[in-house]
């Protein structure tokens, strides 16, 4: 079907696809706007409004606009997008995680949302340095980006940042309760862990965590220990502080069989740990003492890292924290701030989730 004058149709002329291919070819090889008018039959400015999703026309005309500029390759020009709405149409993504261990999920999720509207990301690490953060801050700003979520490497609050367009926190939440701030319930992914080892009949636990300064540390020994004990479960009142590594998680396992002789019950029948790293290390020290796992001490990770929980003998039962999906939310709140919506202030809490592999409930 062709293109009738006045009127859009679903194909675009031969005719018209040899002028707009001679006008293309003149122009460096860009598809400009009034080439997608020619080819629509349209105003270039009805153009505009059908693919910046301005204006009053109906839905179909809009789609069709859309797909001849598709067709034809059409790419819009950033700049000419941003003088006309005053706006940069990108988006800054500071982080403090230079492993980008917790930051790259989250990364990777804001810039799901932010595709949706056509955005683009610009990504700095400041790696825990207050004069690198200045920096980046103010070169985000020299940009002109239109908001910035600014996201770290533990759940620990964090000074808000002064800048001039909308922020957003993701997983280290501001100090000021009326910025926004998006984090991972921790206190809810212990006691779902708690709760799973309930239903499998364990009723003794220790906690094996890493550095007690960390808030996510204590918020999950807190809630380990209240839910548990809710349920009539003990808990071992001395959780183990100590580094994040496989190393501790050995280390620590002896610490808590110091006492334990050979033919004896053991003193626990789970081992909650706060991470995964820590989980791994943990379940490797108990296989090279003899103890079954889950047969004798069920295991539980936390943060459902890949690299560890499914490397672990066995796979983990750990807390998925859904980082993307939080680094999504984020973008989400951000750009409805952009948009003039600020919403409700202070910390959005996002559901974790509980995923069971053997080292709880044994082979499958």
């Amino acid at each position: 079907m062709g293109i009738a004058a006045g009127g859009i149709g679903y194909g675009v002329t031969q005719e018209t696809r040899k002028e707009i291919a001679v006008a293309v070819t003149e122009q460096n090889g860009r598809v400009r706007i009034v080439d997608v008018a020619k080819a629509a039959g349209v105003a270039p400015s009805t153009v505009s409004k059908a693919l910046n999703g301005t204006g009053v026309l109906r839905a179909d005309t809009r789609r069709r606009i859309r797909e001849i500029a598709d067709r034809l390759g059409f790419v819009p020009d950033a700049s000419a997008r941003g003088l006309h709405t005053g706006r940069s149409y990108t988006v800054g993504l500071l982080s403090t995680d230079s492993a980008g261990r917790f930051s790259l999920p989250i990364v990777l999720g804001a810039e799901n949302a932010l595709v949706g509207g056509e955005i683009s990301a610009l990504v700095a690490t400041a790696r825990h340095d207050p004069v690198r953060e200045r920096h980046h801050l103010r070169a985000l700003v020299a940009r002109r980006v239109d908001g910035i979520i600014v996201t770290g490497r533990t759940s620990n609050p964090r000074a808000p940042v002064s800048v001039p367009v909308p922020v957003v926190y993701a997983f280290a939440p501001s100090t000021d309760p009326t910025d926004v701030s998006v984090v991972p319930d921790e206190a809810d992914g212990a006691r779902q862990v708690v709760e799973h080892l309930h239903t499998l009949g364990r009723r003794r636990l220790a906690h094996l965590t890493g550095r007690a300064e960390n808030l996510g540390t204590e918020l999950r020994f807190q809630a380990v220990r209240e839910h548990a004990e809710r349920l009539g479960m003990r808990v071992d009142p001395d959780p183990r502080y100590g580094e994040w590594s496989e190393r501790w998680g050995r280390q620590a396992v002896d610490l808590i069989l110091a006492d334990h002789t050979a033919g004896a019950p053991l003193p626990i029948d789970a081992l909650v740990c706060g991470s995964d790293q820590l989980a791994r290390g943990a379940c490797d020290r108990l296989r090279e003492r003899g103890v079954a796992v889950p047969g004798e001490i069920a295991v539980t990770g936390f943060d459902n890292w890949d690299v560890m929980a499914l490397a672990s003998r066995p796979p983990l039962t750990t807390v998925d924290m859904r980082l993307e999906t939080l680094g999504q939310r984020a973008a989400e709140l951000l750009l409805a701030r952009i948009d003039g919506d600020t919403g409700e202030p202070g910390v959005h809490l996002l559901a974790p989730r509980l995923v069971v592999r053997a080292s709880t409930l044994g082979d499958d």
